[in-house]
């Protein structure tokens, strides 16, 4: 364990954190998505809700200032459709991500968007339609 580090975050996905680059993207997806079939890279997170890992993650990942940086599915792939879960994914992005909007995909727009990034996470998430996409940012000289 480490000082500072939410200890959801194994070591798997910590190294995924680090090694990921500017505009990469990370999905933290529910536990019915196809995540071994679709990913580049996996890593597994069973057990854990999306929105604990999501909290832990947003606290160590630069987000992207020059893109949208947090996309998520919608009830039943309908990006004008929010569940509980979703309505909890925007509650957490706007208190530790203030100013970065929270864009809402069609099925249609996101799914070829996780298949395509860096690292999937397998989350042990029941809500359906649970999906989460983070694009990295950078750290300025200042931080």
């Amino acid at each position: 364990m480490l000082i500072g580090i939410p200890p959801v975050l194994g070591p798997d996905l910590l190294a995924t954190l680090r090694a990921m680059g500017h505009g990469d993207e990370i999905a933290l997806v529910d536990g019915n998505y196809p995540a071994q079939e679709h990913a580049r890279r996996l890593v597994r997170a069973d057990g854990h809700g999306l929105p604990v890992l999501l909290e832990a993650v947003l606290q160590l990942l630069p987000l992207d200032a020059d893109a949208p940086a947090i996309l998520r599915a919608g009830l039943d792939n309908d990006p004008a459709l929010a569940g509980p879960i979703h309505r909890r994914i925007d509650e957490i992005c706007a208190r530790l991500r203030p100013g970065l909007a929270v864009q809402a995909l069609a099925g249609a727009a996101l799914y070829p968007r996780i298949r395509a990034a860096h690292t999937i996470v397998a989350t042990g998430e029941t809500a359906l339609y649970a999906n989460v996409i983070l694009r990295k940012g950078v750290i300025g000289e200042a931080q």
